[in-house]
């Protein structure tokens, strides 16, 4: 879940969530505002004045509420299985996640992610050994910062900004999505203005099950000339 990637010509900026990668786990909740603003600031502090925000997942919000508290410096959004606020189903995952990481459950809590996480193909292919090892892959590389990114996704709301965006938006579906279901990703793209939708087959994890494809989609539509 970390924070949205960013893009000026071919110069790339990937910045984390609190609790992911080197960046230190946040002591208090988590603030949407905020994010845009650190976001943006990073951008900033590599000398990128204006630039593309590719957002995944909870990132999405994050990329959405910058582009509308920053205008002037955002020129384009990807937005992969996006969500401006939480359905009921991916609510109710998020609070579950947050509670058996809390709980110090992390094998529990592998075991519920994989099958949500994995389109339904893909998991099915998985020999039953392999399987067993992704699970407790995923138990050991949980990020510290969870607990804070679950409860952040059960808050979210961006809705009153979609209709607000004014540059250039690929919308990237993830069709065999059981975590954040394709309804929510096609309530994102019917609310920006222009936005573009495309489907790619995968669950929650395109850059893990189809990644030529998925940044196929992203490079082909920052490559645009008229863009």
């Amino acid at each position: 879940m970390g924070l949205p990637g960013l893009t000026a010509g071919r110069t790339t900026v990937g910045v984390d969530f609190p609790g992911t990668g080197d960046t230190p786990r946040s002591a208090t909740p988590l603030v949407l505002d905020e994010l845009a603003d650190q976001l943006v600031a990073a951008a900033v502090a590599e000398g990128l004045e204006t630039f593309a925000i590719a957002g995944y997942s909870l990132g999405t919000a994050v990329a959405i509420r910058a582009a509308t508290r920053h205008p002037e410096r955002v020129t384009a959004l990807v937005l992969t299985a996006p969500f401006a606020r939480p359905n009921a189903r991916l609510r109710l995952n998020a609070a579950h996640w947050r509670d058996l990481y809390v709980s110090g459950a992390h094998a529990s809590l592998a075991q519920f992610l994989v099958p949500l996480a994995l389109g339904a193909s893909v998991l099915e292919a998985v020999p039953a050994d392999d399987l067993d090892a992704l699970v407790q892959a995923t138990a050991r590389t949980l990020p510290p910062g969870s607990a804070e990114h679950t409860d952040l996704v059960t808050r979210v709301d961006v809705r009153e900004d979609l209709s607000r965006i004014t540059v250039p938006t690929l919308v990237v579906s993830t069709t065999e999505d059981l975590l954040v279901t394709p309804d929510l990703h096609h309530e994102v793209a019917d609310a920006i203005p222009g936005a573009e939708l495309v489907g790619i087959r995968t669950g929650h994890l395109p850059f893990a099950e189809r990644p030529d494809e998925w940044l196929g989609l992203i490079t082909a539509f920052l490559d645009r000339p008229t863009r």
